[in-house]
C-alpha cells in the first residue's frame, strides 16, 4: 500500500487495556494489518507503524470502556444523557460517550480520560465509538438464531450477545481469570436468557477457539461450539476472520457523541 495515496481509506484501531491492533481498510478490503503494539506505538509510531500518522478519509478507534448502559431507543433523550450516566458512576478520569448501538438501543459509555485525550488529540474526539457496536452490527445483519450465542474474548474480557427474532435482546461483558469462570458467565447468560446450554450454539470471536482450554471447558456445558466466521470486509488469503473480527468490524461504526 503506497502511504501517499491514503486519502480514501480508514483508519481502524482497536484499543485493549495493554496494546491495541489496527488496521486499513478500502474499497470494502482490509490492506494492513497490526496487532498487539505497545500504546505506546499511539502517541510515538516507529517507522513500521509511520501508518498511523497518515492522513485518512475517516478514523475509527475502539477504546475500552470502563462501564456502560444501554437505554431504549423510545426512552433517550439527549438532554437527559447526564442523568443516565449517573447510572455509570462517572469518576474524576472519565469520559462519558453516546451513541446509538442499533436502531432501538442507546449506548452510554464511560472510558479512561487520559486514553482518551491521547485518541482526541491525534484522531479528533468523533473517532471513538464504542467498540462492539460494529460487531453486534454485523451480527445483526446476518440473521442470528435465537439459540445462538455470540461470545466474543479478548485477554480476560468476555462478551455475550443474543438476538430473539433479530431484534437484540441481551449484551454484556464479564471479567474472568479462569476456563471455569468463563463456562460459569456462559451458563449465567444462558440462564438469564432461558435457554437450556445443551440446545444453545456459541459463536466463538477473538482470542477463543474450540480446541482451546476455554473451548474445551465450554463444550462441556453447550450444545455446539462454532467459529464466527462472518466478514466486515474482504480478507487476504490465509487470514481468518474471526480473530480479528472486532477490529474489522469497527468499519461498519460511526461515531459517538463525548458529553
Amino acid at each position: 500500500m503506497n502511504t501517499n495515496q491514503h486519502a480514501d481509506y480508514t483508519l481502524l484501531i482497536r484499543i485493549g487495556l495493554n496494546s491495541f491492533s489496527y488496521a486499513v481498510a478500502g474499497q470494502g478490503r482490509l490492506l494492513v494489518l497490526k496487532e498487539n503494539l505497545e500504546l505506546t506505538e499511539l502517541t510515538h509510531p516507529s517507522d513500521s507503524n509511520k501508518m498511523l500518522s497518515a492522513g485518512y478519509n475517516q478514523y475509527i478507534v475502539g477504546v475500552p470502556y470502563t462501564d456502560f448502559t444501554l437505554v431504549p431507543a423510545s426512552l433517550f433523550n439527549l438532554e437527559k444523557v447526564a442523568d443516565f450516566a449517573r447510572f455509570l458512576d462517572v469518576k474524576r478520569n472519565e469520559k462519558v460517550f453516546s451513541q446509538p448501538l442499533d436502531a432501538d438501543n442507546q449506548v452510554i459509555f464511560k472510558a479512561n480520560t487520559a486514553l482518551v485525550d491521547v485518541v482526541a488529540e491525534k484522531y479528533g474526539i468523533n473517532s471513538i465509538v464504542f467498540t462492539p457496536k460494529g460487531w453486534v452490527k454485523l451480527i445483526a445483519t446476518n440473521n442470528p438464531a435465537d439459540n445462538q450465542v455470540y461470545l466474543n474474548v479478548e485477554g480476560n474480557k468476555a462478551e455475550f450477545v443474543n438476538f430473539k427474532e433479530g431484534k437484540l435482546r441481551f449484551y454484556n461483558s464479564f471479567a474472568f481469570e479462569v476456563p471455569d469462570e468463563l463456562a460459569y458467565f456462559a451458563t449465567l447468560v444462558a440462564s438469564e436468557l432461558q435457554l437450556q446450554p445443551g440446545d444453545v450454539t456459541l459463536v466463538l470471536s477473538g482470542s477463543i477457539s474450540p480446541d482451546d482450554e476455554n473451548g474445551i471447558r465450554l463444550d462441556r456445558f453447550f450444545g455446539k461450539l462454532v467459529l464466527n466466521n462472518l466478514r466486515a470486509l474482504a480478507l487476504p488469503e490465509q487470514t481468518t476472520s474471526h480473530d480479528i473480527l472486532t477490529l474489522t468490524a469497527l468499519s461498519l461504526c460511526g461515531s459517538s457523541v463525548a458529553i
